[in-house]
């Protein structure tokens, strides 16, 4: 796993199987961006068994296979697609091209997991959510920054619990690395990535809808800029938006490029979680300044004091064996439907109302 670069940052938790051997199997496809190790790692890691892998680039298909020599090469997607064995389809596609495959993928009876962001177009939105209506299958997303990341899922308990109160704010800061010249040509086109705010902005507003509880929100700021690389002239370089949710709570995330060299990790993550009985702060990826390297750190201040609590290998990664669980149980334990197209709708909306920013 580097941890230099966000698109191959893919972590690996503790085996903790939830079924038996055999019991849920599942195949890789569309190999586009690296966030597909840590899927496959989470999906394993939770029991599932890995079959197939199949995308059109032999080169992907060998890198993976050297990570998980266990999967059988496809010849092509149907032959994925027309194995009853396989329950689940694992996939991270170029952006814009997720949520047709997800159509695709639901139509021959088996649920979906793509990597965020899961749409790019309104269109694709609307197809995808008339499949899962004809076909009951799952269109489950990667939220990595949330469901990867323990740290953050350490703070979806504490809320539960009741740790801060009602959640009145969450400010959420999503710095990554640009590492240019590792970028696929794709990247940098923005029919193709669908923009700063569709992009990695759907990790921060899936976490706004989580940590306030609300359902649904609306976008009543949002804005872009390319400040610093007129040589990819179609990249948001900057992101910033304001979100109010139908129960009262705000938001303010900001996403960027601008990672310096000097940091040791892919971005300073960090998120301040505002209750009416106190507030926690999570320093997800690094600490910065102190030694050794340490993330996912978490601090909470309430009515009796101040706490500090380093999480590291302490949570692990529930999300995998819940998402399994619910794909056999049919059951939305780990995520429910509407709360994943909720957040793919806001992510939709704040970068189509997104002001440019010209400098």
């Amino acid at each position: 796993m580097s941890s230099s670069d966000g698109m191959t940052y893919a972590p690996k938790g503790k085996p903790s199987p939830v079924v038996q051997p055999g019991e849920f199997t599942f195949a890789t496809v569309h190999l586009d961006h690296g966030h597909i190790y840590g899927q496959t790692n989470g999906l394993i890691e939770a029991g599932a068994e890995l079959k197939w892998v199949y995308d059109p680039d032999p080169a992907k298909v060998e890198a993976y296979c050297k990570q998980y020599p266990q999967a059988r090469v496809a010849r092509s997607l149907d032959e994925v697609l027309e194995d009853e064995s396989v329950q689940l389809v694992s996939a991270a596609a170029i952006p814009n091209l997720r949520g047709d495959l997800g159509c695709q993928v639901m139509r021959a009876g088996k649920d979906y997991f793509t990597d965020k962001t899961p749409f790019t177009a309104f269109d694709q939105f609307e197809r995808a959510k008339q499949v899962v209506a004809e076909t009951g299958r799952k269109y489950a997303v990667y939220f990595s920054e949330r469901l990867h990341v323990e740290s953050a899922m350490y703070a979806t308990d504490l809320i539960k619990d009741g740790a801060i109160g009602r959640v009145i704010q969450v400010l959420g800061l999503g710095p990554h690395r640009l590492n240019a010249p590792s970028r696929p040509d794709w990247f940098f086109k923005k029919e193709q990535y669908g923009g700063i705010l569709c992009d990695i902005g759907s990790h921060q507003f899936e976490q706004f809808l989580t940590f306030s509880g609300a359902t649904d929100a609306t976008v009543s700021h949002a804005a872009i800029a390319n400040y610093n690389h007129p040589d990819h002239p179609e990249l948001d370089d900057f992101g910033e938006a304001n979100l109010v949710g139908n129960n009262g709570a705000t938001n303010y995330v900001r996403v960027d490029w601008f990672t310096p060299d000097g940091l040791r990790t892919w971005g300073d993550g960090r998120m301040i979680i505002l209750g009416t009985d106190g507030y926690i702060e999570l320093r997800k990826y690094v600490d910065v300044g102190r030694e050794p390297h340490v993330a996912d750190q978490v601090f909470l201040v309430d009515q009796k004091g101040e706490h500090h609590f380093d999480v590291t290998g302490k949570i692990g990664y529930r999300f995998f064996g819940e998402l399994i669980l619910d794909c056999l149980h049919r059951t939305e334990k780990a995520m429910t439907q509407d709360h994943i197209f909720t957040a793919a709708r806001l992510c939709l909306e704040a970068q189509a109302q997104a002001k440019v920013i010209t400098s």
